[in-house]
């Protein structure tokens, strides 16, 4: 189950609009086909009942509507008629897994707690909501009051109810009470499904995961990117990747490893919860050698490769430029390229690139062609669209507006156009230029901007923008202490990096 919409959420500063509840609900189980998706919680809010019912009117007219489902609260059936009004027909109902919470939260005995749990099970069966149940700070149960737990667990497994569902609220376990604790579970009740929600806080996630898994756990709860509260929960993509690699002779899945990149990079962009560079399967640095002996490797038998291939991902395998290059960097980039040079050639544009990566310059393959001409004196690349001046306007009151002249081998065409902010009325400005041309201008995918730590007002900063057109993705990048500027710079290496191509 993936509760990226439910509990990935409540990470900090993240909130998705009801339409990108939808967008990611219909991808989440016709793309990435994972089983089951846990949308929101009951009585939140105006927006979350609205994304709610969008996603089972849709669900409903695709026959999936069983597979949403929803955090509901045990609040004398204020939640069930909430799911009733949104379309919801599957709840995840919240109940206390541990003495603790029991006695400091709630105040009851369990036989108080119990009482009000079966008449909700009763209440919901009548509307026609199947149930599912959260045994919250189950793992601090199973540590401190285990007698409560069975307790609890022997009343639920006579109810009818679907599941039980396992967290380690506080993410607390490890990988070796992961194992002994759903072992127990499983073994003292046979014929009950337990689902295992791991959070991430000592970062053993995946393991206490994997180890439920093995001790006979019925299923997951995972999040992209691992998004959720505090240091968040389990990963979608890691989990899915030790699964198959791993655990595939006793387990089968149907999750699909292509879709997991697509999925991730649409979270990151709805979210702004950005991915960190060196996440497993989905971080941008984690198929890409820098070091020159590896690149070596690869040519040489894929000494360096393991299982995780990025072609399963959807990936592609990338060789950084910096001061680690070696020639096998180097050459690797440049058959992408569909360029080549002799052995001295590429001699001189390895100590070159060791020289930038030694000024902390970052480089990427868009980056070689320019090198090349510079180092070599050639004409590979030809500045053949110049941005050759511009006015930008920004008034209080008014839309921001720009007027761009724009030389094409020479020949001159003008436009103006307005905004959201400077660069964007840039941008339209241009798009105009290129349509009069019969021409399309890359989409822009993502902006970043960096700025050295402790600088003043009058601080260079690199305008970062990555491009997707057709075929591909690409960055190209720009340096001025005007912002909007580094932008334009940018966007005008963009548009030659086109003309190479």
């Amino acid at each position: 189950m993936d509760t990226t919409l439910r509990d990935g959420e409540q990470t900090s500063g993240v909130s998705f609009s009801a339409s990108e509840k939808l967008t990611l609900a219909k991808l989440l189980l016709l793309e990435l086909k994972v089983d089951r998706i846990e949308v929101a919680s009951a009585r939140v809010s105006k927006g979350e009942f609205q994304a709610v019912k969008d996603i089972t009117a849709w669900a409903k007219g695709h026959d999936l509507l069983d597979k949403i489902e929803v955090l509901s609260f045990v609040d004398k059936g204020i939640s069930i008629d909430w799911m009733l009004d949104a379309g919801a027909k599957v709840q995840n109902l919240l109940t206390k897994g541990s003495l603790n919470h029991l006695t400091h939260q709630l105040k009851k005995t369990p036989e108080q707690h119990f009482s009000d749990i079966q008449a909700n099970i009763e209440l919901a069966n009548s509307k026609g909501i199947v149930t599912n149940v959260y045994l919250e700070d189950w793992s601090n149960g199973m540590r401190d009051s285990k007698e409560y737990v069975f307790q609890y667990l022997d009343f639920l497994v006579d109810q009818p109810i679907k599941r039980i569902l396992l967290p380690d609220t506080l993410g607390v376990l490890t990988y070796e009470e992961s194992k002994s604790f759903v072992a127990e579970l499983t073994k003292r009740y046979p014929n009950t499904h337990f689902d295992f929600h791991a959070h991430n806080d000592y970062d053993l996630s995946v393991a206490n995961v994997m180890e439920a898994l093995k001790s006979g756990a019925h299923g997951l709860h995972l999040t992209i990117n691992g998004m959720g509260e505090r240091a968040g929960n389990a990963p979608m993509a890691s989990v899915i990747a030790v699964i198959n690699d791993f655990l595939s002779a006793d387990i089968e899945i149907g999750v699909d490893e292509k879709a997991l990149y697509k999925v991730s990079k649409l979270v990151e962009n709805f979210s702004g919860f950005r991915i960190p560079v060196n996440k497993p399967v989905v971080g941008a640095n984690v198929f890409t050698q820098t070091a020159g002996i590896h690149a070596d490797g690869d040519n040489k038998k894929n000494l360096y490769f393991n299982d995780l291939m990025p072609e399963r991902f959807g990936r592609k395998r990338k060789y950084a430029l910096g001061k680690s290059s070696g020639k096998a960097n180097i050459e690797k980039n440049l058959q992408e390229l569909g360029l080549e040079l002799n052995q001295e050639e590429i001699k001189k544009i390895t100590k070159r690139i060791i020289e930038l990566g030694d000024k902390k310059e970052v480089l990427t393959k868009d980056d070689l062609p320019y090198i090349i001409s510079d180092v070599l004196d050639t004409n590979i690349v030809e500045t053949k669209v110049v941005v050759e001046s511009y006015v930008l306007t920004h008034a209080k009151g008014l839309r921001p507006s720009t007027t761009v002249c724009v030389s094409f081998d020479g020949e001159l065409i003008e436009a103006h156009a307005q905004g959201d902010g400077q660069f964007d009325a840039f941008m339209n400005a241009l798009h105009k230029l290129y349509a009069e041309k019969g021409k399309s201008i890359p989409e822009l995918i993502d902006y970043s901007v960096r700025i050295p730590p402790g600088s003043h007002s009058d601080a260079l900063c690199e305008t970062v923008i990555t491009w997707k057109d057709s075929e591909k993705e690409f960055i190209s990048r720009g340096l001025d202490s005007d912002q909007t500027v580094s932008a334009i710079k940018a966007t005008e290496k963009m548009l030659n990096i086109l003309e190479i191509v």
